[in-house]
């Protein structure tokens, strides 16, 4: 029902303008039990040094949805889209027929973000990318759809696939629930603080694997920043 993946648990490697944690198989990390989760392919935890980041390079057929933690990140690409991304707010990137991009930290402090993977349920159509605030207010005691591939999300950036990704703020002791369906699976890192799942703790930059539940009851042992998957 839930299989807890704690942070020192995780993959990675540390590039010096890069500290890299991985969730799931990824580079040169490679464990057969954690390839995927559902439709959910790549969970990075990333640590990027002031004025630096990822040069140019190609992606296709890939849902890339950038959480930002703390600092900014900033995106250009071959389409010509150029855009700013701060803590707590949100972009996706639909890599679709292919796309070529940088990720630049281009504040004078770090920036952490976590790097989401979703393959695409369609596939064939043009590249694109968008990018949203979510205050963190909004979703105080509650989960706020950030991405969807649903209809009916409300302000929600759009996602090619049966997926969706959520987020709330909690204070200690505060519980919030997401109605998931035992068809369905989730996958919940805490950015910030600890939360309880039916009875297991989960720290902060923990993943927890979720399935077999219809609804999934989170109780913040600590003020906590949280970020949940819907997969497939």
């Amino acid at each position: 029902m839930i299989d807890l993946r704690p942070f020192n648990s995780l993959g990675g490697a540390n590039h010096g303008w890069l500290d890299a944690k991985h969730h799931f198989s990824f580079a040169n990390y490679h464990d057969p039990k954690r390839m995927n989760w559902g439709n959910l392919r790549v969970w990075n935890d990333d640590t990027i040094a002031p004025n630096s980041g990822f040069p140019p390079h190609p992606h296709r057929d890939m849902e890339i949805i950038t959480y930002v933690r703390e600092g900014a990140i900033t995106h250009q690409d071959n389409l010509g889209n150029l855009g700013r991304t701060e803590a707590g707010d949100v972009q996706v990137m639909s890599a679709g027929t292919g796309i070529t991009h940088a990720e630049y930290n281009k504040e004078d402090i770090t920036t952490r973000i976590f790097q989401i993977w979703i393959q695409p349920t369609r596939s064939g159509e043009k590249p694109g990318w968008g990018a949203r605030p979510f205050p963190k207010g909004e979703r105080s005691g509650q989960f706020v759809v950030l991405a969807s591939g649903f209809d009916g999300d409300g302000d929600a950036l759009p996602i090619r696939t049966n997926a969706r990704v959520v987020a709330a703020t909690l204070k200690a002791g505060d519980t919030a629930e997401y109605p998931l369906g035992k068809d369905r699976r989730a996958y919940l890192v805490p950015a910030t603080g600890a939360v309880e799942i039916e009875g297991t703790r989960v720290n902060a930059r923990d993943g927890a694997a979720v399935s077999d539940l219809d609804v999934l009851r989170v109780t913040a042992i600590a003020d906590s920043e949280i970020v949940l998957v819907d997969a497939a």
